[in-house]
């Protein structure tokens, strides 16, 4: 992950375990106002249909993805160019020894259009999912990025490469 020039493209699973367990909005507020200040300098954006998921949630995450985050942050796929990259993908994972409702799983999920969206605008795929030779029951994000020659990286890899740190201060004795 090197290169000072990297922009990302976040799936849901950051987003959400973030949330849930090590960057809760009340215990790391930094971590949600980095991605805005990242998306404003072009390094970090999301896909139209990963906001679908978030905002369905209805929770903290919902308001903050619908509230807070510019227009901007949320690209759309309905560039001709991501919907052919998409089908390719998906008549891929078709021809794989995957199960029929993985298949269907991931027709149906953002997973498949966030690595097409990568693909044609030359992003890095941020993502929690690890790669599996074996997934049948599932079609892990990394086995399609490896197979397209997308990069990807976890949420930890992609602070690192943009040198973000969330450093407590301390306030002064007076």
């Amino acid at each position: 992950m090197s290169g000072s020039k990297t922009e990302f493209v976040l799936d849901s699973n950051p987003f959400i375990e973030a949330k849930q367990r090590y960057y809760g909005f009340d215990l790391c507020p930094g971590f949600w106002k980095s991605l805005v200040d990242r998306h404003k300098s072009g390094r970090v954006c999301t896909i139209d249909r990963v906001f679908d998921e978030l905002a369905g949630l209805g929770d903290e995450l919902t308001d903050w993805i619908s509230d807070t985050v510019p227009d901007t942050f949320v690209k759309q796929t309905r560039d001709q160019k991501v919907i052919d990259t998409f089908r390719q993908m998906l008549g891929w994972v078709s021809s794989e020894s995957f199960s029929p409702e993985a298949v269907t799983e991931f027709a149906s999920v953002a997973d498949g259009w966030v690595i097409a969206y990568a693909s044609v605008n030359k992003l890095t795929v941020v993502t929690h999912e690890g790669y599996s030779a074996d997934a049948k029951a599932r079609v892990p994000m990394p086995n399609v990025c490896l197979e397209f020659n997308v990069p990807y990286c976890n949420t930890f890899d992609m602070l690192r490469t943009l040198d973000t740190r969330f450093v407590l201060k301390r306030s002064r004795a007076k």
